[in-house]
């Protein structure tokens, strides 16, 4: 794999978390898949709860299960970044601490969710994050979740601090959001990380400067992730988009049927791939519906999966 930006290379893989009898986490599962992924090259990092991790729907000591179990399983082959955001400072300052003390390479903090802060109040939330702790922070952008968007001057505000390295952007409201956030940093710190959170953006993303992505889906198609970077980077316009048009119908299934979180099809989609047991998606989430399952199983066929 070739490996770049800090050792999280070009596609960090943000773990689903398998639930077993009565929605308990299976880190016995868990091990297998983060094995799987990485054999299977399918990406050159991996975060442990993320949005795709079902975050917002784990306890404080589920998390930090995972950090453990996730740390085993990596097993020093790649680098492990650890999504610790949570509602209220407080509370990410603790579990941030945590998954230090814990052995993560690298924190993704996403802005604090439903309380809506102002730009001054995120601006605090992740300077104090940065200050107290000596996680390595990639800030994490998703407003359609938390209703509230990283400003670009933010951004470079943050940029400055030596422990604030890059943004994961899932904007959604701004397709030019990643230009925006290169052209306030890129004087700041050249080297400050902007990786894309949106499959579908992929290759826009890519033009603007994204040097990677953050994908739950490349838990399946990794392989025609990478195909996308590597086309790119070689100038064969033509291969990239081709590569890209796969990825752009095999995600815009999710959300086919009125979706927005896609969890609830892209857990099963990992099990017909993987043969392993994940398990449905958590409350509230609802489960598969036969026409998403119908859907999916025609565009896993498509893109030879199954």
């Amino acid at each position: 794999m070739k490996v770049t930006n800090r050792g999280l290379g070009r596609i960090s893989i943000p773990m689903v978390t398998p639930f077993g009898k009565d929605e308990a986490i299976d880190t016995k599962v868990y091990k297998e898949l983060i094995d799987y992924v990485i054999t299977h090259d399918m990406g050159d990092s991996v975060i442990a709860t993320g949005t795709t991790g079902e975050a917002a729907s784990l306890m404080f000591e589920e998390r930090v299960e995972l950090f453990k179990a996730a740390k085993e399983a990596v097993a020093n082959r790649c680098k492990l970044m650890c999504g610790t955001g949570c509602a209220s400072t407080k509370e990410t300052l603790e579990l941030t601490k945590k998954a230090v003390e814990l052995g993560t390479d690298f924190c993704l903090i996403v802005a604090p969710f439903y309380s809506k802060p102002d730009q001054e109040g995120l601006y605090n939330h992740y300077m104090r994050l940065a200050d107290e702790t000596d996680a390595k922070i990639m800030l994490y952008n998703i407003p359609i979740f938390t209703g509230v968007n990283l400003d670009p001057k933010t951004v470079a505000r943050l940029a400055k601090h030596e422990n604030i390295f890059g943004i994961k952007d899932e904007a959604g409201i701004n397709p030019n959001q990643v230009l925006d956030y290169r052209l306030h940093t890129i004087d700041i710190d050249p080297d400050f990380i902007i990786f894309n959170g949106d499959d579908v953006m992929l290759l826009p993303t890519i033009a603007q400067g994204a040097q990677g992505i953050i994908s739950g889906s490349a838990h399946i198609i990794g392989d025609i992730l990478n195909s996308v970077f590597d086309a790119f980077e070689l100038g064969d316009n033509a291969g990239a988009l081709a590569a890209f048009t796969k990825i752009f119908r095999f995600c815009q299934s999710w959300g086919r049927f009125g979706r927005i979180h896609p969890n609830p099809v892209l857990r099963p989609a990992i099990e017909k791939v993987t043969g392993l047991r994940i398990g449905p998606a958590r409350g509230p989430l609802a489960p598969m519906r036969p026409e998403e399952e119908q859907y999916l199983d025609l565009m896993l066929k498509e893109l030879g999966k199954v």
